[in-house]
C-alpha cells in the first residue's frame, strides 16, 4: 500500500472564483481510476497544538495498492490537466508518500 499525501498553499491574492476554480479542479482527480479512496480538503478545526502545520489551504489524499498503481495515476490525463489548468492557482505544493 501506498499513501499519497499533497498539500497546497494557494496564492494569497486569489479571489473566491479561483479559489473554487481550484478546488473543482482537486474534485475532478476523484474521478481517476485507484484502488483506494481519494479524499480532498481543508485544514480541520482541531485545537491548536505545536506539532500541527494548518498553513496550507488544501489537502488530497490517494491511496494505492502499489507504486505501479500511482505511477499510472501520476500520469493519468486528468491528472495532467489538473495540473496543467490549476497550478497557477498555487504558490506551493509538498508530497508526502508513505508506504
Amino acid at each position: 500500500m501506498l499513501v499519497h499525501t499533497v498539500f497546497f498553499w494557494l496564492k494569497e491574492d486569489l479571489n473566491e472564483e479561483q479559489k473554487a476554480a481550484f478546488f473543482t479542479g482537486l474534485e475532478t482527480l476523484k474521478e481517476i481510476p485507484c484502488s483506494g479512496p481519494v479524499m480532498t480538503g481543508t485544514p480541520s478545526a482541531t485545537n491548536k497544538r505545536p506539532v500541527i502545520d494548518d498553513s496550507y489551504d488544501f489537502g488530497l489524499t490517494c491511496v494505492f495498492n502499489s507504486v505501479e498503481e500511482h505511477d499510472v495515476y501520476q500520469t493519468h490525463d486528468i491528472h495532467q490537466k489538473f495540473i496543467s489548468g490549476c497550478a497557477q492557482y498555487w504558490s506551493q505544493v509538498k508530497v508526502y508518500d508513505y508506504d
